[in-house]
């Protein structure tokens, strides 16, 4: 037998790769695993949007419905928000990765603020709505409503843009480097914490739904909706 000489400096990588595996398998991906968390939390929001739609037909009947919904969309809403925040600031920290992926398309950019900022007043004044009751909701129902309205249109037009991609992106196909120097992202590694920040995020939206189920009361109860006949 041969017997093989095993360098301090391999047994140091080795141990460092082991060492990484488990960061890895949580934290991994790069820009293309963080293009993944954003999709895979897209898709999860257009399935409840789709749901909260149906609510707002007949909110008269529905608004528990509605009040619970509006709550659950919350952790996955902010978890998006975080994903492509976290983009946009590693890109303008000029991180070698993030700048080889460049930079969204420039509509998408000039749009990011708006949404940020209509996401943010429509769940603000919907957990307003929900503490303040039927009678206080003269002023803040408009903005509720208004900002809703714009939201949905300037994200209707964010997932069109993005919809033609998001099977590959869900994909996670990894992309092989050009050369030796070029940055590269392996899209499946963190896939088991992008599952859990998913799943920690609709936990975390219905934990808050449940706990203010009491307070749904107040709009659930007879003549919240005077202008809303129920048959």
């Amino acid at each position: 037998m041969l017997n093989e000489t095993v360098s301090p400096a391999t047994t140091g990588a080795r141990a460092g790769t082991r060492a990484r595996r488990p960061v890895s398998r949580l934290f991994g991906g790069g820009v293309d695993g963080n293009e993944q968390l954003t999709a895979m939390t897209g898709a999860v929001l257009i399935v409840m949007l789709a749901a909260l739609g149906l609510t707002i037909v007949r909110i008269g009947q529905l608004i528990w419905l509605h009040l619970f919904l509006g709550l659950l969309l919350m952790g996955p809403v902010f978890l998006k928000l975080a994903s492509t925040g976290y983009r946009f600031l590693r890109y303008y920290a000029r991180a070698a990765i993030y700048r080889a992926k460049g930079p969204p398309m420039p509509a998408l950019r000039a749009m990011g603020p708006v949404v940020v900022i209509t996401t943010l007043l429509v769940f603000i004044s919907g957990v307003v709505l929900l503490f303040n009751g039927p009678r206080g909701r003269a002023t803040l129902s408009v903005v509720h409503k208004a900002s809703f309205i714009v939201w949905l249109m300037f994200m209707g037009i964010h997932v069109l843009a993005h919809l033609p991609a998001l099977g590959r992106t869900l994909r996670a196909v990894p992309i092989v480097a050009a050369s030796p120097h070029e940055p590269v992202s392996d899209p499946r590694a963190g896939a088991i914490g992008r599952w859990l920040a998913i799943g920690g995020g609709i936990v975390a939206g219905l934990v808050l739904a449940v706990v203010l189920i009491p307070h749904f009361g107040v709009w659930t109860a007879p003549g919240a909706f005077p202008h809303h006949h129920e048959h």
